[in-house]
């Protein structure tokens, strides 16, 4: 398997949910070092890879490395356990998943149960809710539970891998967004391989926190104190059957990078990355945002005076499932696409909108 292969494998396998993204983050600066020219981390995890580090001007692509995931809420006293959210977790999905539980002691399975359909009333079956959705760890009591290691605050992701559909598609949990991570260390590797001398300093960031409020970026976006921002996030593939193209748009996976318009992101820098897909032959979808992009990209923006930030997005089938579905061809357009933006980008332009 190629050392990217391996890399995105190992890296979108492990768990890193919000607030515990370690083990994924140094998975990922492991991956990225021999790229940059130094890196650093903050105090809630949020790494960082710099080409140039002493130039003046600086430049960012970022992504996000946390997952959504599950907390420990309660234990009762036949040893089930009950969850709320980290992050925008779905209540629909859990039933018959399996799951690891994230102890001090290690790593314990569990599984999401429900009742068998023999014994559900036809016609007035309860569908999934956080108030009766529950994690069986095989124990009979709370004690039980507590022996394990297992207590109220315990982290909890679902056990699924990254696996590929028909040659044409990644599938798996956790895309939204360490797919965005994996892609901007491809953005970093091609600048070291191709020997391109880049005019400004770039920071490569992966930022923690995204999935409930955009918290990590906020932090890493103050200490840096960019010129310019690209974010890399997931969008929704809004061709898959229940999606409203009138609500949400027409976005598809496999037709290229999506790229956003709203408030947040700023005109000049966008056209400036049109222009680049344009003169690169790389196909490119819009999108437009409302009150805000609700990515990383709003956090950069309305940081210190103001930074011009924009938005490249990989469309996503089934978001927020264990099977987020995106295409290797988008995948490869977002790392060219960001590539190019890169090495063609004359740090004196003006962003200024009056003069």
């Amino acid at each position: 398997m190629a050392p990217n292969i391996d890399f995105l494998y190992k890296y979108l396998n492990n768990a890193s949910p919000t607030g515990f993204e370690a083990s994924g983050q140094q998975i990922w600066l492991d991956y990225l070092r021999p790229f940059v020219d130094t890196y650093f981390t903050d105090h809630y995890g949020s790494a960082v890879g710099v080409i140039n580090p002493e130039h003046p001007y600086k430049v960012v692509i970022e992504a996000h490395a946390d997952e959504i995931s599950w907390f420990v809420n309660y234990i009762n006293s036949d040893g089930y356990i009950y969850v709320r959210r980290n992050g925008g977790s779905d209540h629909m999905i859990a039933p018959s998943m399996r799951v690891n539980i994230h102890t001090d002691k290690g790593i314990v399975p569990g599984v999401f149960g429900w009742p068998a359909i023999h014994v559900r009333k036809d016609g007035k079956e309860e569908a999934p809710t956080l108030d009766n959705i529950f994690i069986d760890v095989g124990a009979r009591t709370k004690e039980e539970v507590d022996e394990m290691g297992i207590h109220v605050g315990c982290v909890i992701t679902f056990k699924d891998e990254l696996q590929e559909l028909n040659g044409k598609f990644y599938s798996g949990r956790a895309l939204d967004n360490r797919i965005g991570g994996y892609m901007i260390a491809q953005v970093a590797k091609k600048i070291k391989e191709s020997g391109s001398k880049l005019p400004f300093g770039l920071y490569i960031v992966n930022a923690v926190q995204e999935e409930i409020g955009l918290r990590g970026a906020e932090m890493i976006a103050s200490r840096i104190k960019p010129n310019i921002a690209i974010i890399t996030d997931v969008c929704h593939d809004t061709t898959a059957p229940l999606y409203s193209k009138i609500s949400s748009g027409e976005q598809v996976a496999g037709k290229g990078p999506v790229l956003t318009y709203g408030a947040a992101v700023h005109k000049k820098l966008l056209d400036l990355i049109i222009l680049t897909a344009k003169k690169n032959d790389i196909p490119f979808q819009r999108a437009a945002a409302s009150r805000s992009t609700g990515t990383d990209t709003d956090a950069f923006a309305y940081s210190n005076e103001g930074v011009p930030s924009a938005l490249i997005s990989l469309p996503l089938k089934y978001m927020h499932t264990t099977v987020e579905t995106a295409s290797k061809e988008d995948i490869n357009n977002v790392i060219e696409l960001m590539y190019k933006f890169l090495t063609e980008f004359d740090p004196g332009f003006d962003f200024r909108y009056v003069v």
